[in-house]
């Protein structure tokens, strides 16, 4: 009885771990190849440092067992977004995108999965993300409250995932009430630079400082903020060269703080062998760090929701939710989960130049990194700023209950008067004279969508006025109804009218409103730049929206819009609203017809204010009925031109109407307009659309019937409408499938839609192709044979090669059947393959049991050749004594390992089937090495010695008493 007892007891404490060993799999997905910032990085090495210390911890260890697979992310952001859509079930969350044009889309991913999503690059709480960084937008708006710095600029290094950071950058500090621009003005000396920073080896930001430098920017008070270095900690380490040093001096660095330096940490963990690369330090990106935090971070977060969860399965929405409350060790850092779904909380520091170094300055706690409370705490050094301390802007800025008054424009806006037409407003065609006081723009420079315009010369010119402003002063041919051929517009939203053609008035000031046009910066909402008044026609411009209205969408029958669209549509409408009667702005005229939308399906309002520009010149439009039916009763039966903020609310549910049924206002009921607008204005009984039940969510219908309420007071406000709205569809799956295939619909044209779908397989086709090929020969012979060139020998001064063997191979294939034989060697190799793959080394080939490999072929490394296969050479050794041959498990697999360094020659043999080959003496000493070793060594030749006795990294090297002749 008692070995039986023993023997239970024993199975019984060995399954108590199983239930607990359940694997769980994350996925890290950036564009690991498309910047010097993430291809330095060593992801794959960060991430697997990462999984070793969460496999140490105590906390986390008990719970799941984590894997991380590394995702390519492509650097054009369309490819980018076709490859996410084929990373279904690589894991159980994802972590990434790091670029901020595929949050959208890989949120809805997300869900559509049921994975977990946290992505670095979401700068938009709107979508379902547990933030593995703190929010860098936030960061950024708490620097900028403090220095009270409000009108910034963004700029971003020409490619893809810089330029739409540098986008979604601006819109998001746009969407916390600052004017940001896209280019540099008189007026914006703050440079949000979206680009690799030139510390990390970034050569745009280089080419940009230094450019600024001789352009005597530094000197005339520009600041220039990094934006990358908010995404890690930077080393406190400046360049050798002396003019970037200067030039770097007007660089405001924001930064993680750390508490030792990056180096220092990945020293420390290369030489408690953690890290296997004999890389140094400093050609290694900072990123490697956040890598690293971001996975640990993941693991935390998933073991909370775990442990809240009475050690259920985590799912991706339980995910989004963790609590936080932990800290834990980063890489060379202390962060903290942030409570109720914020993400990862850091420290952050701001660093000035001193000398060839950073100091720090500022500092910022994780609670206060949200911009709401606290801020920036001063150290005891200040931030010298070499060409003076920027102004101050007023305080308004930062605070959403109030509107501004100050500023210039940036962005071109919106559409009006008598003939209605868009108009595109190109920067870059704009053309600024030396002293940077007179605009001149064409008609060439704009693009009109009526094309029976004249092509008039139009000149802007821009006057500072007493008040620090800018005004635009306009030379034009008089319009009908207007009393003077000048118009004065001014970006505090002032109109005058002038009887001099040269000088500007001081008379009639029309005020628009408190709420200035200018200051009207939202993603939902066109930027406002100016009027313009020529050939008879007063109009504003406005950014042009390639798919036109709202009304237009709903009106064409070829596009199949599901309810998901429709509610995003519906999304947009209101939070641009939302933001327009926050400002104190109503809008007046609120129809499907000013609605328009852009490219990327994103809803902009149009039209707002335009009831006080026409007010303001006496300027009356007829009253057609069928636009009328937009209007609220109140308003029928007593107009008010500048309309109100329930008018605004009841104008939004005849549109609700409209998107959910994709019918005309009133269509149901059959009348003709002018007799609903009768109806409308003398009640009872009430008319109001009809809209089946089965048509949208039975809660939205109820939002739709409590908007059009007779009595205005018991309309909601968007505020409360955001708020309804933002939870009626929540819990409901994404049907994104369906979604992005009915949005290929209305690109439909038969024929060319075929063929372009083809091209895209085909070129999907041929990127497999090229991976595989890049797996079978170097990247750069692949290239050459694919073109037909020739591929010439190429000599290598100085590599190392690899061999090994079975020892006792011959006997385990005599007594094994051909296909165990088969299923060992691949078994085995398998095994060497995902060993080298962490290692600077080229598989070159195997034959039968033999396995060899180059270090220095056929990239070149210097002198760490040698290193990176002695390092290899002990990994395998580590991991051949736990390998077992499945069909002989009591057989135990011994090797032999032979290594000489020396020079060779590489180059292609062969046409069918081409093979990439070695040749030299190299080649046969390094195979002797191999032949006449011992069991579970490594032989290495005397040259090999050489040369890592030369790295003076601590290799342990025995002297073999044995004499090797050679062949």
């Amino acid at each position: 009885m008692q070995p039986t007892w023993l023997l239970g007891a024993c199975l019984w404490v060995l399954c108590i771990p199983v239930a607990h060993t359940a694997t769980f799999k994350l996925a890290l997905v950036g564009p690991w190849s498309c910047d010097p910032m993430f291809s330095r990085a060593m992801a794959t090495a960060a991430a697997n440092l990462a999984l070793a210390r969460l496999h140490s911890d105590g906390d986390v260890s008990r719970g799941y067992w984590y894997d991380v697979k590394l995702l390519n992310e492509d650097c054009s952001a369309s490819k980018a977004l076709t490859e996410l859509g084929e990373m279904e079930g690589y894991g159980h969350a994802y972590i990434g995108p790091f670029s901020p044009a595929l949050c959208h889309a890989a949120s809805l991913f997300a869900q559509h999965w049921e994975a977990g999503l946290a992505s670095p690059g979401c700068l938009d709480a709107d979508w379902p993300n547990l933030p593995p960084i703190t929010p860098p937008t936030r960061v950024l708006f708490t620097v900028l409250r403090f220095f009270s710095w409000a009108h910034v600029a963004v700029i971003s290094a020409p490619t893809d995932l810089w330029e739409s950071t540098g986008q979604e950058v601006a819109s998001a500090l746009r969407a916390m009430g600052l004017p940001i621009g896209p280019v540099v003005s008189m007026e914006r000396n703050i440079v949000i630079m979206c680009m690799s920073s030139v510390l990390v080896g970034g050569e745009h930001q280089k080419e940009l400082l230094l450019a600024a430098l001789d352009k005597r920017m530094v000197s005339d008070g520009y600041v220039f903020i990094p934006y990358d270095a908010l995404l890690y900690a930077m080393p406190y380490q400046l360049t050798n060269n002396t003019q970037l040093r200067h030039a770097y001096s007007a660089v405001l660095t924001v930064t993680m703080d750390s508490d030792q330096s990056f180096y220092e940490a990945f020293r420390q963990a290369q030489i408690n062998r953690e890290i296997r690369s004999a890389i140094s330090a400093t050609e290694v990106s900072p990123m490697f760090g956040t890598i690293f935090n971001m996975v640990y971070f993941v693991a935390k977060a998933v073991e909370e929701r775990r442990q809240a969860g009475g050690g259920h399965w985590v799912t991706g929405s339980q995910l989004f939710q963790s609590d936080g409350g932990f800290d834990f060790q980063g890489f060379n850092q202390v962060l903290y989960g942030g409570k109720g779904g914020r993400g990862l909380q850091a420290r952050y520091v701001v660093l000035d130049s001193e000398g060839d170094h950073l100091v720090p300055t500022h500092s910022l706690a994780p609670m206060h990194s949200d911009g709401t409370v606290g801020g920036l705490r001063p150290l005891t050094r200040s931030f010298f700023f070499p060409g003076g301390k920027p102004p101050k802007a007023s305080f308004c800025w930062f605070s959403p209950e109030e509107a501004c008054s100050g500023g210039v424009f940036s962005d071109a806006q919106k559409e009006g008067g008598y003939a209605r037409f868009t108009v595109v407003f190109l920067n870059r065609k704009c053309k600024i004279s030396a002293n940077v006081t007179k605009l001149i723009l064409t008609l060439d420079d704009i693009v009109f969508i009526d094309t029976q315009v004249s092509r008039k010369v139009i000149k802007l010119f821009v006057v500072p006025t007493d008040t620090s402003r800018v005004c635009f002063h306009s030379n034009v041919i008089p319009a009908a109804n207007w009393s003077s051929p000048q118009l004065l517009l001014c970006p505090v939203a002032q109109l005058t009218l002038s009887e001099s053609s040269n000088d500007l008035s001081e008379k009639g000031f029309c005020f628009l409103s408190d709420v200035q046009l200018r200051e009207m910066r939202h993603e939902n909402l066109n930027l406002y730049l100016g009027l313009f008044v020529d050939s008879g026609i007063l109009a504003l411009v406005v950014e042009h929206c390639p798919r036109g209205s709202l009304a237009d969408l709903l009106a064409d029958s070829n596009v199949r819009l599901d309810w998901m669209f429709k509610s995003s549509l519906l999304m947009d409408l209101i939070k641009g609203m939302k933001y327009l009667h926050l400002r104190g702005l109503t809008h007046g005229r609120l129809k499907s017809t000013n609605c328009l939308v852009d490219g990327r399906f994103v809803l902009k309002i149009t039209d707002y204010g335009i009831p006080m520009i026409l007010q303001s010149q006496s300027v009356s439009l007829p009253d057609d009925p069928q636009d009328l039916l937009w209007t609220a009763p109140e308003l029928l039966r007593s107009p008010v031109r500048t309309g109100s903020f329930s008018g605004d609310v009841f104008s939004f549910s005849v549109i609700m109407q409209e998107v959910i049924s994709r019918t005309l206002p009133y269509a149901m009921m059959d009348m003709p307009a002018h007799e609903i607008v009768e109806r409308l204005k003398k009640p009872p009984p009430l008319c109001r659309p009809v809209v089946s039940v089965d048509e949208a969510p039975a809660e939205c219908l109820n939002l739709m019937s409590e908007c059009w309420r007779e009595d205005p007071s018991k309309r909601p406000s968007f505020h409360d409408i955001f708020k309804q709205f933002r939870g009626i569809s929540r819990g409901r799956r994404a049907n994104i499938i369906d979604s992005m295939l009915r949005m290929l619909e209305q690109y439909s044209s038969n024929l060319e839609d075929l063929i372009r779908e083809r091209t895209d397989e085909l070129e999907v086709e041929r990127n497999k192709t090229e991976k595989l090929v890049g797996q079978l020969l170097p990247k750069s012979v692949a290239q050459a044979l694919k073109k037909g060139k020739p591929v010439q020998p190429e000599h290598y001064s100085d590599c190392t090669l690899y061999f090994s063997d079975i020892v006792g191979f011959t006997t385990i294939s005599a007594l094994s059947e051909p296909i165990e034989v088969v299923d060992l060697l691949n078994d085995l190799y398998t095994m060497f393959d995902a060993i080298i793959a962490t290692h600077d080394v080229y598989k070159v080939e195997t034959i039968g049991d033999a396995y060899m490999v180059a270090s220095g072929v056929p990239n070149r490394n210097g002198n760490r050749h040698a290193a990176e296969v002695s390092n290899m050479s002990l990994d395998i050794l580590h991991s051949i004594g736990a390998f077992k041959i499945k069909h002989m498990p009591e057989i135990k697999v011994k090797i032999r390992i032979g290594l000489h360094s020396g020079p060779v020659v590489a180059g292609v043999v062969g046409l069918t089937m081409p093979r990439y080959c070695l040749f030299g003496d190299t080649v046969t000493t390094a195979s002797l090495m191999e032949s006449s070793g011992l069991p579970y060594r490594i032989h290495i030749s005397l040259s090999t010695v050489k040369v890592l006795t030369s790295l003076k990294v601590g290799y342990h090297i025995d002297t073999r008493k044995a004499r090797v002749r050679s062949r």
